[in-house]
């Protein structure tokens, strides 16, 4: 395993090791798995910004859309346990 040296300054450095003692991991651990936390959310932002784009790409080519007031209706009759069919995309009104 390659090594990377982190240089931390010294209040960092003791915040890490007594958040360490507190999770009962090693200061080595802790900044692992913090390292680790911090790369998985940014490619889930990554993905959740990918689909927002390719979603609203559609939206621009197409031109349909669901209002919100139809579309808030909808789901508060699903959740309420009621089936219904889902509101169908009309052209956008600008």
């Amino acid at each position: 395993m390659p090594t990377t040296t982190i240089r931390l300054p010294e209040d960092l450095k003791a915040r890490v090791a007594e958040a360490a003692k507190r999770a009962g991991t090693t200061s080595h651990g802790f900044i692992l798995a913090a390292i680790a936390e911090k790369a998985d959310q940014e490619e889930r932002r990554a993905d959740f910004n990918q689909v927002a784009e390719s979603r609203y790409a559609r939206i621009a080519a197409s031109g349909q859309t669901i209002s919100w007031q139809e579309m808030r209706a909808f789901l508060e009759e699903r959740l309420a346990g009621n089936a219904l069919p889902a509101p169908t995309p009309r052209q956008r009104v600008r």
